[in-house]
């Protein structure tokens, strides 16, 4: 075991359509940044969009100038990306566009090592916060890392969790949707006893917000923002009883 090996290092993906350019930052980060781990290279935006759905890294290193899409237009693709996104270009005029892209960071080729081993360290400070509680219930409070740093939500304050894939949409009753990257059984684990309710495969309620429900379609819950989510016939019996224990203690 590497004894300079951090305890849990940063996951990151590198994007850039030359090979040195990949191989050569990956060398790079290997050999001077021991705190992120490399687990992916995309030679291309489509190859990135693979990659980071696969493998949700906390750091992208992307290449604005590359043929066909570009680095924004990865981006633009990537509309609930739950990553930090370091910008990588040899051409400096790209700066102000990176920082309202919400880059973290933006470095120059040929990279610098100095400068590198600094945005690591900004990233580090960026994520400390949240580093260990990826989406876990913290007195009360959610800490989800999002593209800029992180987000913290009342637990009471949020209505409802939606499975999408390997993530879960957060809604909030300010209307507001986060991305995390946590499953809803992991959320099921570390909520309140008593307040949240699975009842269905891709959906978490908040039993506080519940409207209406509805034995109409097999069953029906109306939350207060709106929604109508389905209850499947397995998860009835828990709602009720939840429901009804709810209702007795508020």
């Amino acid at each position: 075991m590497n004894p300079d090996k951090p305890a849990k290092q940063l996951t990151a993906i590198i994007v850039d359509d030359e090979l040195h350019g990949r191989e050569n930052l990956r060398m790079i980060l290997e050999n001077y940044c021991p705190e992120i781990r490399v687990t992916g290279l995309a030679a291309s935006v489509s190859e990135a969009v693979t990659l980071a759905d696969q493998l949700s890294p906390q750091i992208v290193f992307l290449d604005i100038n590359m043929p066909v899409l570009d680095g924004f237009d990865f981006l633009d693709l990537m509309p609930r990306r739950n990553f930090l996104t370091v910008f990588v270009t040899a051409y400096s005029e790209f700066g102000i566009n990176a920082v309202k892209a919400g880059a973290a960071d933006y470095l120059l080729k040929p990279i610098d090592i100095r400068e590198l081993k600094k945005t690591v360290r900004k990233i580090l400070d960026l994520l400390a916060p949240a580093a260990e509680t990826n989406g876990s219930v913290l007195k009360d409070k959610l800490i989800i890392p999002d593209t800029h740093g992180f987000t913290i939500l009342e637990v009471n304050d949020i209505i409802r969790f939606e499975a999408e894939g390997s993530y879960s949409i957060v809604f909030t009753k300010e209307g507001k949707k986060t991305v995390v990257s946590r499953s809803l059984s992991d959320f099921e684990k570390s909520l309140p006893d008593g307040l949240f309710c699975r009842v269905h495969r891709s959906s978490l309620i908040n039993l506080d917000y519940v409207k209406e429900y509805s034995v109409i379609d097999g069953g029906t819950v109306t939350m207060t923002d709106g929604a109508r989510i389905e209850v499947s016939r397995r998860k009835t019996a828990d709602f009720m009883n939840m429901i009804r224990k709810r209702l007795r203690s508020v």
